[in-house]
């Protein structure tokens, strides 16, 4: 596909934003190694009152990757991580990169089959997690999963919370884990099962370890996403992705200054969005990167006054927590300078009165994982549409085009958002038919409806998969439906999104129960609790007779959106 026409957006790009700029020929363990070799001695991660300097940090990574190297790890295995934000998370991550590895971001609050399908579809061979976890990985790696053999994972690093606070809460915190009832029984030594504290004090800071990367072929990792078929895919994301999509964001944030910024991370790590605009963007900057393990709205307001953080990405449902918060209006905010808002709508009452608050500038954007995952954004300190998700960043084109025929449609029509740039994926993980349905001749289709107006803003308006987006986390109805399915007692079920002013949306099941059979609400949430992550787990069961149907059966969803919005 040959682009023609002119990109309108250039035309409203902020001055001091070029059109197009040179990425970087560099892995991303190479950021880390810049930023160390100028600002050593700066706070690289606060965590919870504890900080480590870059120079620390990249001491820290190297241990990592010589304890990978000892357990046989090398170029293109595939290490997974499953932690939530703490110091061993970035730790792991860049060590695992240095090594020549792919890292396999894992949700932490995955349940034993989702987890299951990525350690098995990726193969990866080391997993690093927190004790807290290991129940859950222990019964992953004893069953068989129904998808094919036993993964191939042949080592778990175990880690605490503890390894990554200072003292004495490092002393402190096991005393209320056995407080809680948690007491682990890990068989450190037997079974591949490794203290991740052991094996950093053994493991030396080698800085040969330095693998020959090749950033425009090698990849990085496996980021998994779901797809219209509801089964996760691993998205194949290169050095040159991640590098580019990051000097992108970077560009875009021009007033950012190297070496003085406070990242507040309360976005999750392993979500690609907090991963770009976070842990990579605040290490090619050199920020601080303030590291919270869990959203908590009280430690977010009590961080940003208390750390001065300058920089704080989210998704909507933060940003409503906080601007909802009966202490927001009483404390000092006004540190922070930029927010992006990603992963579902924000909308216009609460960038106002998040900006209120703060003094700061919050702005949406758009991306998704296949690219890295930003491709849009508003003008920060410019011009900006309200509603829409702002202009494509630089190097990015962009098109809308018919669904069905590939060809571009006139301005202000609606049609499917393809793009096309140094961030877009090289392809899903083993799967060539897939990847061959969103990637043609470069241009990544997204599979999302949107407009483009006359000036190059970009406005999303449906999305063709029908994939939910509930707090900034994409929840596939297929998925949610088979486990239904599962259900003894479930004839059919249909899973739509509903609107939640807090989470942007809601899960909604409609379900039709055999014959002779009584269900409840409460039954089948416990159901669906023991199968899924909490995130995915219906908020509303709405019990019926039947579905609406086509003439072939199909469940006509769009009937069922058509209900509610008469109903309103």
């Amino acid at each position: 596909m040959e682009l023609s026409n002119p990109r309108p957006w250039l035309r409203h790009y902020p001055k001091e934003v070029a059109e197009s700029y040179d990425y970087p020929n560099k892995s991303i363990p190479d950021l880390l190694l810049d930023s160390a070799s100028k600002y050593g001695d700066r706070p690289a991660i606060h965590f919870l009152g504890k900080t480590l300097t870059y120079s620390k940090l990249l001491e820290d990574v190297r241990r990592m990757a010589d304890a990978l190297r000892r357990l046989g790890v090398a170029k293109g295995d595939r290490v997974a991580i499953m932690l939530p934000n703490c110091p061993q998370a970035v730790i792991a991550y860049y060590g695992a990169l240095l090594t020549g590895a792919i890292v396999v971001q894992t949700n932490p609050i995955y349940v034993e089959r989702e987890l299951q399908h990525q350690l098995a579809d990726s193969g990866a061979s080391v997993l690093i997690t927190v004790d807290l976890l290991y129940p859950r990985v222990s019964r992953v790696r004893g069953e068989k999963p129904e998808e094919g053999p036993v993964p191939a994972l042949q080592n778990v690093i175990v880690t605490s919370i503890k390894d990554g606070l200072p003292f004495p809460k490092n002393i402190l915190y096991p005393i209320k884990q056995r407080r809680d009832g948690f007491r682990p029984d890990i068989p450190y030594g037997k079974l591949g099962i490794h203290s991740y504290s052991r094996l950093m004090a053994e493991a030396k800071p080698d800085p040969t370890i330095h693998s020959v990367i090749d950033p425009a072929s090698d990849l990085a990792q496996l980021q998994y996403t779901g797809g219209t078929t509801g089964v996760a895919k691993g998205v194949m994301l290169t050095h040159r992705n991640l590098v580019a999509n990051m000097v992108q964001a970077s560009a875009w944030c021009y007033r950012v200054r190297e070496g003085k910024e406070r990242f507040l991370a309360a976005l999750p790590l392993f979500h690609v969005f907090g991963l770009t605009v976070l842990m990579n963007l605040s290490v090619y900057k050199a920020g601080e990167l303030i590291l919270l393990p869990r959203f908590d709205i009280v430690q977010v307001l009590e961080t940003i006054r208390s750390k001065k953080a300058t920089i704080f990405p989210g998704a909507p449902t933060m940003y409503v927590a906080l601007i909802n918060h009966p202490q927001a209006a009483k404390m000092d905010l006004s540190s922070i300078e930029i927010a992006i808002s990603g992963s579902a709508p924000l909308p216009l009452e609460v960038q106002q009165r998040f900006e209120a608050i703060t003094g700061g500038r919050l702005i949406e954007g758009y991306g998704l994982t296949e690219a890295s995952p930003v491709t849009h954004v508003n003008p920060i300190w410019e011009r900006r549409k309200n509603g829409t998700i702002g202009l494509p960043l630089p190097d990015t084109d962009c098109r809308i085009v018919n669904p069905e025929t590939g060809e571009p449609v006139a301005i202000g029509e609606v049609g499917e958002i393809v793009v096309h740039g140094p961030q877009v994926m090289k392809g899903y993980w083993n799967r060539p038919e897939e990847t061959a349905k969103v990637l043609k001749d470069g241009w990544l289709h997204t599979g999302d409806l949107a407009t483009m107006d006359d000036e190059g803003y970009f406005a999303i308006v449906d999305r063709i998969k029908d994939v939910i987006i509930a707090g900034g986390f994409n929840i596939y109805p297929r998925e949610v439906e088979e486990v239904l399915y599962e259900h003894p007692g479930v004839r059919e079920a249909a899973i739509i999104g509903i609107k939640d002013d807090y989470r942007g949306e809601s899960v909604k099941a409609y379900i039709v129960p055999k014959d002779g059979v009584q269900l409840t609400a409460e039954e089948l949430n416990r159901w669906c609790r023991e199968r899924l992550a909490s995130f995915k787990v219906p908020h509303v069961y709405e019990f019926r007779d039947d579905l609406p149907k086509s003439i072939i059966g199909k469940v006509l969803k769009r009937k069922l959106h058509e209900e509610l919005e008469g109903q309103s």
